[in-house]
């Protein structure tokens, strides 16, 4: 099984400063760093990391094959990662002591995926496989609306949050990943909850409070605590949780033991520093004590 996954590609920038700013507030950062990011590369990186055979399609620009060899080098396929004539999309990143953080994006490359480069990615894919897509790109409607034609598994992270296109995607979806902000912002704009989506299972993440499946085939819902553990930066560490899930099912894992996998790795993501360069392999995961 494969997971082709539309997703963004990001040069991270990370500020760490003593408190997050008010608005008119000017603050020194105590230390500044560049890392691989963007929720794309990051779900890319932790499926990976979790032993699942996954090819990513995006886009970076002329200053991003960095970016791209070290997702090589975490074992994520780059052949359907083109080169744009726009700058590679960034994020500015400000953690503050607590571990909590703030994030500003510039989408850059990530919005010049064409068509045609989705669907040659996807001519390779079998109904066996997962399309994994979520709000930093362009072209998700069509890519999922193709995968669902297909007979792929579609999954999709509703982040960042926009209510006009996770309502564009839905109903080719079978998994989709939200936050418990994300998930009171689509009830909002819906009048849905997560349990009378058209989505065979939707898992919402509650941080520190663990995580929700709400198996609406089955008219069922589950809770997973959260392991006690001191965060040092939240950041990817739902999009560890997301990568981490779709491997194990894809290996044909119980639900059960794939969300606590997943459990187990965002735990560990969580306290360490960084996104995609941070996220834990399957020996740390299995290995971590808590």
């Amino acid at each position: 099984m494969t997971i082709y996954n539309l997703g963004s590609i990001n040069a991270d920038y990370f500020y760490h400063l003593p408190h997050l700013p008010k608005p008119g507030e000017t603050l020194a950062a105590t230390d500044m760093s560049r890392g691989l990011g963007g929720k794309g590369a990051n779900m890319s990186v932790a499926a990976a990391r979790a032993g699942a055979h996954v090819c990513h399609i995006g886009s970076v620009g002329q200053d991003g094959g960095w970016a791209v060899e070290r997702m090589m080098e975490y074992g994520v396929d780059t052949r359907h990662i083109v080169t744009a004539d726009v700058a590679t999309g960034n994020a500015v990143i400000m953690v503050d002591d607590a571990g909590e953080n703030a994030i500003v994006l510039l989408p850059g490359a990530n919005h010049a995926i064409g068509k045609n480069v989705i669907g040659a990615a996807l001519a390779e894919a079998s109904p066996n496989d997962t399309l994994l897509i979520q709000n930093e790109t362009n072209n998700q409607a069509y890519a999922a609306r193709l995968g669902r034609d297909m007979g792929m598994r579609v999954a999709y992270a509703a982040a960042p949050f926009d209510a006009a296109k996770v309502q564009e995607v839905l109903p080719y979806l079978e998994y989709l990943f939200l936050n418990e902000v994300e998930a009171e912002q689509l009830h909002q704009a819906t009048g849905q909850n997560p349990a009378s989506l058209p989505v065979s299972k939707v898992f919402v993440t509650m941080g520190a409070k663990g995580c929700v499946l709400f198996d609406n085939d089955a008219g069922q819902t589950f809770e997973y605590p959260a392991l006690p553990v001191k965060a040092v930066d939240t950041t990817g560490a739902g999009d560890t949780f997301t990568g981490y899930v779709l491997a194990a099912l894809g290996r044909g894992m119980p639900m059960a033991q794939a969300i606590a996998l997943a459990t187990r790795a965002g735990a560990l993501m969580v306290m360490r520093e960084g996104t995609a360069d941070a996220i834990p392999d399957l020996k740390d995961v299995q290995d971590a004590r808590f």
